[in-house]
């Protein structure tokens, strides 16, 4: 059996990673001025670098060093779409992940979306403490505002983004199509991804499980519901 596991940040909460919705989520918590939802734009990164990059470091880059827990280690030799951009499915031996929304770790030069780009490590370790805005702004070669194919971005989706082959689009879409089971964790299904996975499972009767404590019932015939959490459901 072809089975395909794509995952969502309630994996990685063991591993003392915010959810994105929680009480200390990622989208929960934004900054003095602006919503979550304002401040993970590209049109934020463009207009005010300066804030975003601050925002992006203090809600993801410092957790960079968080290590993989039990389930990170469980998927390693499985056929994997994450939509976590912490890396801990790499640290825990998966080579052949995909990770649909960048990766916190990683960078690119600023370009127009569909671009074939390098991705490239990000020098976090530059990162000044004491001076945090120019540090940023140093490491992102940004002066005033991001120059095309001159300034650095972080390698990840941003709202008003779209998924590109830069990020695995059709890499993941030949994986869902071909998959004879569809495994959901600790997944919201508030994305973009988990809406396309859920209409190629549709179109081709592909049946589907999800394993969250809290799971959302969603509108299909062929699902089954393991109402735990996922290192709960590794051991069972």
């Amino acid at each position: 059996m072809k089975t395909l596991y794509i995952t969502g940040a309630g994996v990685s909460a063991e591993s003392g990673i915010p959810t994105f919705r929680g009480e200390d989520g990622y989208w929960t918590i934004g900054s003095k001025h602006y919503t979550p939802m304002q401040m993970a734009t590209r049109e934020m990164y463009h207009s005010n670098p300066t804030e975003f990059l601050a925002w992006y470091f203090h809600r993801f880059a410092t957790y960079r060093n968080h290590g993989p827990n039990p389930v990170h280690y469980w998927l390693a030799d499985k056929n994997l779409i994450t939509q976590n951009i912490d890396g801990l499915d790499g640290k825990a031996g998966n080579r052949d992940y995909i990770s649909i929304h960048g990766r916190l770790d990683k960078m690119t030069i600023y370009h127009e979306q569909g671009d074939n780009v390098e991705v490239i490590d990000t020098p976090w370790e530059k990162t000044d403490k004491s001076a945090l805005a120019p540090s940023l702004m140093k490491i992102f070669n940004i002066k005033d505002t991001p120059v095309i194919n001159q300034s650095y971005k972080p390698f990840v989706l941003l709202f008003d983004e779209f998924y590109t082959d830069l990020y695995g689009i059709d890499k993941a879409q030949e994986r869902m199509n071909q998959a004879d089971k569809i495994v959901f964790m600790g997944t919201s299904f508030s994305v973009n991804i988990t809406n396309m996975a859920m209409d190629i499972a549709i179109k081709h009767d592909i049946p589907v499980e999800v394993v969250d404590p809290n799971p959302v019932i969603l509108p299909y015939r062929h699902v089954k519901y393991h109402k735990m959490t996922a290192s709960e459901f590794i051991q069972k």
